[in-house]
């Protein structure tokens, strides 16, 4: 932890930027271009298939006309609906292998699992930008303004993914979650974030979080490490900086996170000099639903033992038919300071 906060530190920590004016309005507008998106999708049988679960690719049309890719796990037979999740992968990755979603839907779980744009998955990024494609996604369209940024799209395509499970006749649009870590576990929170139906979300270590922090930190590699290229080589004596920090807090999930309802189950390592703790502490602060911190102390940016059955268990309780599926209604708990926070 010499690099980053103490602990008592990051408790309190609230990030290094206010959000940016009209923010909400930002992303009210995002929203309703979606409301003119078609929830049809196309599917189509994978190779891959297994006795217990059927597996498609899945195609839908995101913002702006780009082609976007899932991957869809179903239980084989359901006689009722099921809940419903939604996967994210980590940055410059891909929706993975099939068979790491069949545990779940063993369980009875649907699993969509998505392409980010022009990643390594089969999703196209088709955003026409004027600045530097040479390094990474975060400053991409990021000369023509917030609204050409391509992590709004990203954001607005979890949205999209989401909303394409809930209208599946064998999901039960009460019972979805997400679940990613690093970038995955980023669009994990924007996607509960402006998806206010999302019930659980179970991220570790998210990345897009505090970006002025991560570069006063000096991460010069990985994750961030583009918004040191941008002023080493755009911009070497700083005269856009301000500029550059406000158009990046719209995209900027600390100042998502007070939308979320949805039960949220964190994991930080505190030893992660990718995604430093600090970082996501000022957008782990700001959530205002039913949340826990899993502390794993002599972690990084790594495999975290034990989170995934962590996470599992968690998610699992989407298994049970709630009061509100059954047209009830049950109150949300909300649990703050030190009480949340456990050391694993």
């Amino acid at each position: 932890m010499k690099f980053d906060m103490s602990l008592d530190e990051l408790k309190t920590y609230n990030g290094r930027l206010p959000k940016p004016d009209h923010f909400d309005e930002f992303w009210s507008r995002g929203l309703a271009e979606l409301e003119e998106q078609s929830l049809a999708y196309e599917l189509i049988p994978a190779e891959f298939q297994t006795r217990s679960a059927e597996c498609f690719h899945l195609f839908f049309t995101g913002t702006g006309g780009a082609k976007i890719h899932c991957q869809l796990v179903r239980p084989k037979n359901q006689s009722e609906k099921g809940p419903g999740l939604v996967l994210f992968h980590g940055y410059h990755g891909n929706s993975g292998d099939w068979v790491e979603k069949i545990g779940y839907a063993a369980e009875g779980f649907t699993v969509l699992a998505m392409d980010c744009r022009g990643q390594s998955g089969q999703s196209e990024d088709n955003l026409q930008a004027k600045g530097s494609t040479l390094k990474g996604h975060i400053i991409r369209g990021i000369k023509e303004g917030p609204e050409e940024l391509y992590y709004r799209n990203v954001f607005l395509d979890t949205v999209q993914a989401a909303r394409i499970l809930f209208s599946m006749e064998n999901v039960d649009a009460d019972r979805v979650g997400v679940q990613g870590a690093s970038q995955g576990g980023a669009l994990s929170i924007a996607c509960a974030a402006l998806e206010p139906r999302i019930k659980k979300a179970a991220v570790a270590y998210p990345f897009l979080s505090d970006y002025k922090r991560a570069w006063e930190l000096d991460i010069s590699q990985s994750a961030y490490e583009e918004i040191h290229y941008y002023f080493r080589f755009i911009d070497p004596v700083h005269e856009k900086e301000n500029e550059l920090f406000e158009s990046l807090g719209f995209i900027d999930i600390q100042h998502l996170a007070d939308r979320v309802q949805a039960d949220v189950l964190w994991a930080v390592g505190m030893e992660d000099q990718i995604c430093p703790p600090s970082t996501q502490f000022a957008a782990y602060n700001k959530l205002t639903s039913q949340k826990e911190m899993l502390i794993f102390y002599e972690y990084g940016h790594e495999h975290l033992r034990t989170f995934g059955d962590r996470s599992f268990s968690f998610l699992a309780s989407l298994l049970e038919k709630t009061e509100s599926s059954r047209g009830g209604h049950i109150a949300k708990n909300v649990k703050v300071g030190d009480n949340n926070l456990r050391n694993v």
